[in-house]
């Protein structure tokens, strides 16, 4: 097995950490498996075992400060994000570590499954996400991200100055640095409660519109570099 640490960061409308708890007989071989909680679900460390392998903290709230946080608790060996709602059996521990065997050296991703608590069509939102990541090389963080410290330190950590799409920002920097990205051949499971509380044809909506917004400019960014570096 390779040296993996599992990095879980808690947010502020968080509630209950009993789902992924149930999860950690999955994560056993991991080095360690961190939470990072805000001020806001601070409270929720109660819930949280005992054992030598679970380290936790508590950072100002944010994705990306909370991802970032986590992964500066990890000297070496990989690290694997992954968002509190994700759904995991051995087979995606299996599934990451050979991929890591592989392509050591790759950004590794799954594809993307929602799970039955939206509503609407989102198998469409799951092959949109699985296209999008295999055809243009644009994977999101519900697709549960894993690198080597080297690697994480060498596009230097989430954007926390973005207002939005922290890790859609991390992608476009590895294709700006050069890291190539890897699919695991397993599915993550990913809840769908947002498309729930917002409306499906809402959010789907407004997600197609950020991410391009968002993209163009970084695809300008790394077309200048290709060139530049001719």
């Amino acid at each position: 097995m390779n040296n993996i640490s599992v990095v879980i960061p808690v947010g502020p409308a968080e509630t209950n950490l009993d789902p992924m708890l149930r999860q950690l007989i999955y994560m056993g071989d991991a080095s360690q498996v961190i939470f990072v909680f805000c001020p806001q679900s601070e409270h929720l460390m109660t819930q949280l075992p005992s054992h030598q392998q679970i380290k936790f903290l508590t950072v100002e709230a944010g994705r990306a400060t909370q991802l970032n946080a986590g992964a500066a608790q990890v000297d070496n060996g990989y690290i694997w994000f992954l968002h509190l709602d994700s759904l995991i059996t051995n087979t995606q521990w299996q599934m990451l570590n050979q991929s890591l065997q592989r392509k050591p050296d790759c950004l590794h991703y799954f594809d993307l499954r929602f799970q039955s608590d939206g509503n609407g069509p989102m198998w469409l939102n799951s092959q949109g996400a699985n296209l999008r990541s295999r055809w243009l090389g644009l994977p999101f963080g519900d697709q549960g991200f894993c690198l080597s410290v080297n690697q994480f330190e060498k596009l230097g950590g989430y954007p926390v100055d973005a207002p939005y799409g922290e890790d859609h920002l991390f992608i476009w920097r590895a294709h700006q640095k050069r890291i190539k990205l890897a699919n695991t051949g397993a599915e993550l499971s990913s809840s769908a409660r947002k498309y729930a509380a917002t409306g499906w044809g809402r959010l789907t909506l407004i997600y197609q519109l950020y991410w391009i917004k968002q993209a163009l400019p970084q695809l300008w960014i790394l077309l200048k570099r290709r060139v530049a570096s001719f």
